[in-house]
């Protein structure tokens, strides 16, 4: 990993949790052009949720206030070479873009224990949760977020990326309501046009047929067909190729077999 520097995590008396416990501060070192040393303290907040190997909390700037969101990865998940080289990648592809629909990058550092990835907080939470309490949405609302996300997608592929894991919970939601699409743990650039991937990889309910076959390999359309599980999701309640069981929904998505409720 490269600067900043982080030190250690630890817990400190001088600020209490609304329980009266103390806060764990994570402190940042960096290093500046000079070569003098700064330390930035974060208060961890609130736990936002969890996927792979991460885990979300809301990090409060203890000097300036501001809030974000850190995701925050265990070392000891990073001692394959591979494990490093898919974080370099996440980081290095979500540090580029520059969208009004897609979760802002900040910055990362780490420390003896853990690498922590600096991003916009999104106050809403994400689409999953919304759907969660109102079961389904009306179709002029999924008019409304499916062209900011459009938007978010048309920017991704301009350029030459691929998310491969569009799903609701991965739509976050600001104060206003705007979607932001985050979670680039899954994307790939592309190095060429007409470049294909082969790696089998994305969420059940959400996978493209062309990544399941893996034979002609995969590009930008497995986010299309992400975008349209979304819309009948948003819409109906649940995905279209949702089972309880994981090699019944691939057989579902590669043979198309889907329907629409009589009634919803």
């Amino acid at each position: 990993m490269s600067k900043p520097q982080g030190t250690q995590s630890r817990k400190e008396g001088d600020m209490m949790n609304n329980d009266g416990s103390n806060p764990i501060i994570v402190e940042e070192k960096v290093v500046r052009f000079n070569g003098d040393i700064c330390i930035k303290k974060y208060i961890r907040g609130k736990f936002l949720g969890k996927g792979g190997f991460a885990k979300c909390y809301e990090f409060t700037n203890a000097e300036t206030r501001k809030v974000e969101a850190a995701k925050i990865i265990d070392k000891s998940t990073l001692t394959k070479s591979r494990a490093k080289q898919k974080l370099m990648s996440e980081i290095k592809i979500h540090r580029s873009l520059h969208h009004q629909h897609i979760v802002g990058f900040e910055h990362f550092f780490e420390d003896a224990e853990n690498v922590y990835i600096m991003l916009e907080l999104c106050q809403s939470q994400s689409l999953n949760e919304l759907l969660r309490r109102r079961k389904r949405l009306v179709e002029l609302e999924v008019q409304c977020y499916v062209l900011q996300l459009c938007n978010a997608v048309k920017y991704l592929h301009s350029h030459r990326v691929i998310h491969r894991d569009l799903k609701i919970g991965n739509l976050f939601l600001n104060d206003k309501m705007e979607v932001k699409v985050g979670d680039f743990g899954l994307a790939t650039k592309l190095e060429f046009d007409g470049e294909r991937k082969r790696t089998i990889c994305g969420t059940p309910n959400y996978i493209a047929p062309e990544v399941l076959e893996g034979k002609q390999g995969h590009s930008y359309e497995v986010d299309i067909w992400s975008l349209g599980v979304i819309i009948y999701t948003l819409i109906i309640g649940k995905p279209p190729f949702e089972t309880n069981d994981v090699k019944t929904t691939y057989k579902r998505i590669r043979m198309n077999n889907y329907s629409f409720p009589e009634t919803v």
